[in-house]
């Protein structure tokens, strides 16, 4: 059966959040900022597919999200809990400055995060072992009897599941640029994957 893969990263978070690692802590959203993009709720509210089964994870972010996309238009849907697509756990990182991993030898991180693909946060998990998570619980929705399937996720959830899809090592996907509030678009024919839209920005004039 050929499924379609919605993949939506959460609302901006509170700016005091951005300072620090914060991986799966259940940091708040910027309000400020969600009402500024009322209309890129609308624009993404009117784009995606209806009906569709609707896929939020354990953090609030992605459900403020939700509930912004019923406000701006999108029916309201059950949605379903998936922590297999919660952020990275970073363990006993999370919660430090960012800053802080800013001097670290170039071998301990990645060009554009400040922790390498393979390395293991103390108490967390790799990124290489979130592709793996994230991989796992996606091919267990390509069973799914729904075409369409909306993931309101993560940043880190969503380079996972492009690094699933594509076959592309840990390392390759954390170079995938994926902005707050984009979409990003999978296909699943029922034997391949393919990338049909990275990290789109939907906007309407304003």
């Amino acid at each position: 059966m050929h499924h379609r893969f919605w993949l939506i990263r959460h609302a901006l978070v509170h700016p005091d959040a951005l300072n620090y690692l914060y991986g799966t802590n259940d940091v708040a959203i910027c309000s400020t900022t969600m009402a500024a993009d009322a209309h890129r709720y609308a624009a993404l509210a009117a784009r995606l597919p209806r009906p569709a089964r609707l896929i939020v994870t354990p953090l609030s972010r992605t459900h403020f999200t939700a509930r912004a996309l019923f406000a701006a238009g999108y029916p309201e849907t059950p949605w379903e809990v998936e922590p297999a697509f919660v952020e990275q756990n970073f363990g006993d990182w999370q919660g430090v400055p960012i800053g802080e991993f800013a001097n670290r030898p170039a071998a301990e991180r990645h060009p554009f995060w400040p922790i390498a693909a393979a390395e293991i946060p103390p108490g967390g998990e790799s990124f290489a072992e979130m592709v793996e998570r994230v991989g796992t619980s996606l091919e267990h929705l390509t069973h799914s009897e729904a075409r369409d399937i909306i993931i309101i996720s993560h940043g880190g959830a969503i380079r996972a599941a492009c690094a699933h899809a594509l076959k592309l090592t840990p390392h390759q996907a954390l170079s995938l640029a994926v902005e707050n509030i984009s979409l990003t678009r999978l296909e699943y024919n029922g034997s391949d994957w393919r990338l049909v839209v990275l990290n789109e920005q939907i906007a309407t004039c304003v």
